[in-house]
């Protein structure tokens, strides 16, 4: 799905900022109250100052009215969302236009003519609804709870460390674009063994037959570099994008009919490699280390709303820490975020929202694993794949993007675990017209004595806590076991890379022990230390990716205290006494070649 951008056939106009708001019922038709309002985009939750409306489940609706443009009659009306969390059916004057289910990608309605043929000034009505159970994805346990009163109360039990946020969560455009119009442009770069040709092809999707397509293809200067010929170019010496270093060029495409321009649109992209081979993960034919994090869509009052200031101060620490790539743990991050690494070079691993593929969340924590039939109810084939497919048509053309992830933490070492990701691994190399790697984010009960899926991915990604729920606080006790460990992994699969894709320990800022002791800045110094000398031993061992780059919002449960604290950040991004020591060994670790056979 194109991202929306103006261009001198495309018009988008901006429906941010406040609407009508209501949790609960409410009929289309009708009109909302103007006493409640909330900001869009951002989360609900973190906005109200009420306990059981922060953690409402349920429908709750947005409405707002918005001026119909003068259109021609070769043009259509169109309004778009960057997400929705997690469910949403758009209304135009109470008529139903559109439904999407799933809370991380982008979707868009045409409004239809005869809604705005004699109104100009239309109602727009959103239903959003945050319930989530075993067919969604994320995945939750919902029920109903009776009250004292005889209702029934909705509540969802995330199988997920981190709040179940909701609301419309990106921004929301009124596209104005020709009938007959670009839907998608796929770029595919394929570099000679020396890095110094670079063949492009493209492919232009359109919603009715066209005539002919230009493109040309200009760099970051604005000159024309190439003109495509059946969709097709060569660029010798080109510039690549390199990690840190980015550079991009603008495919410009302009489709004709009958002589005449009907649509036109700029699609950035990168020119580089990416594969894995010989135990290591190869970037534009060098070996790369990952150094980075996991992390969230997280930040005060915005929860998981769009915030950019926010995206830029995180990739600019990311930055400064000697760090290169990150996760976009657990869920597509916002298509802005996206667009900001490309620019700035930095390094994606690229997640759907399949977290919570287990029976509750405490199994992740179970350390004598028993087979719970989690493959035997879980309902979310469906889901699941619309989730791919969604994220690879968003994300396919973004150099930042290196690698794919099925799922985050399943139960992969319970019987029917193979059977179900083999066709999501598959589908991910079908898709994917630049055939990145895929992995799967492996949960720490899931053992190479158990393990049923890691003979599908191309990297093993293990998300490991030794030191903090298994051999808490026994930093000897734990080196042993990880480094035990990484071993089995790297002999059971001595060509597939290792990537540590968490690992981590609660730090409340400020506190301090002479002794070591666990959720003190000390001990997360001692802890990482730790990691760090065992990482260095494990030859395919290609990154580290911490768990998590700040502290984060997350349910209320024991193990909590007011959210996750594993960040390497505070929540308002101050840094822990962590913070230099990473920065210490970072910056110097080079991105490439920090090993090699």
């Amino acid at each position: 799905m194109l991202y929306p951008i103006g261009t001198k056939t495309r018009t988008v106009m901006d429906l941010n900022g406040l609407w009508n708001f209501k949790l609960g019922e409410h009929h289309p038709s009708d009109l909302l109250s103007t006493k409640e309002v909330m900001v869009v985009p951002t989360s609900f939750n973190d906005v109200v100052v009420d306990k059981e409306k922060r953690q409402y489940i349920g429908d709750f609706w947005y409405e707002r009215f918005f001026e119909v443009p003068t259109l021609s009659d070769t043009e259509e009306l169109v309004v778009r969302f960057g997400s929705v969390t997690h469910h949403a059916k758009v209304y135009i004057n109470g008529e139903l236009i559109g439904e999407h289910k799933g809370g991380f990608t982008p979707f868009e309605c045409v409004i239809p003519e005869s809604l705005y043929s004699d109104e100009t000034n239309l109602k727009i009505s959103v239903c959003a609804n945050n319930e989530l159970n075993y067919s969604t994805l994320p995945v939750g346990n919902y029920i109903e709870e009776e009250q004292e009163d005889g209702t029934n109360k909705k509540v969802v039990k995330e199988n997920f460390d981190f709040f179940n946020y909701a609301g419309i969560h990106r921004p929301v455009k009124l596209i104005i674009r020709p009938k007959i119009h670009i839907e998608d442009i796929v770029i595919t770069t394929e570099l000679n063994d020396t890095l110094t040709t670079a063949d492009i092809k493209a492919t232009v999707v359109t919603s009715s037959p066209i005539d002919a397509i230009e493109m040309t293809i200009i760099d970051e200067d604005r000159q024309v570099v190439e003109r495509l010929t059946d969709g097709q170019a060569t660029i010798h010496n080109p510039r690549l994008w390199e990690v840190l270093d980015a550079y991009l060029y603008n495919l410009h495409v302009e489709i004709i009919k009958d002589g005449q321009v009907v649509d036109s649109y700029d699609e950035k992209f990168g020119i580089r490699t990416v594969k894995v081979e010989n135990g290591q993960f190869l970037i534009n034919n060098k070996p790369f280390y990952f150094k980075g994090f996991g992390k969230h869509e997280d930040t005060f009052i915005n929860g998981r709303g769009l915030n950019e200031a926010a995206n830029l101060m995180d990739l600019n620490l990311l930055k400064e820490i000697g760090a290169n790539s990150f996760r976009t743990s657990h869920y597509p991050y916002s298509e802005e975020m996206m667009r900001l690494a490309d620019r700035m070079g930095v390094v994606v691993i690229d997640e759907v929202a399949a977290v919570g593929l287990f029976q509750n969340f405490n199994a992740s924590l179970d350390l004598k694993p028993t087979d719970r039939g989690t493959w035997q109810v879980m309902e979310t084939h469906e889901a699941h794949e619309q989730a791919i497919r969604e994220l690879v048509k968003r994300d396919k053309n973004h150099p930042c993007v290196v690698m794919w992830v099925v799922a985050n933490e399943p139960a992969s070492h319970e019987e029917g675990a193979h059977e179900y990701f083999e066709p999501f691994v598959k589908l991910y190399k079908e898709l994917d017209p630049q055939d990145r790697p895929v992995t799967l984010v492996n949960m720490l009960i899931s053992t190479p004595e158990n393990d049923k899926v890691m003979d599908l991915v191309d990297v093993i990604s293990l998300n490991r806590y030794y030191g903090w729920y298994v051999d808490h606080g026994d930093l000897a006790k734990g080196a042993k076991g990880l480094k035990d460990e990484l071993e089995k992994w790297q002999e059971l699969y001595p060509e597939k890379p290792i990537l540590m894709t968490e690992y981590g320990a609660d730090t409340l800022p400020g506190l301090h022990s002479m002794w070591d002791i666990p959720y003190t800045e000390e001990f997360q110094v001692d802890y990482y230390d730790m990691h760090h000398r065992i990482f260095d031993e494990i030859p395919n061992l290609v990154g580290e990716q911490v768990w998590n780059f700040a502290d984060f919002e997350t349910n209320l449960m024991i193990i909590r205290v007011q959210g996750n604290h594993k960040g390497l950040f505070s929540r308002n991004r101050q840094p822990k006494q962590v913070v230099r020591e990473f920065k210490k060994r970072w910056t110097n670790i080079p991105n490439y070649n920090y090993k090699t056979k």
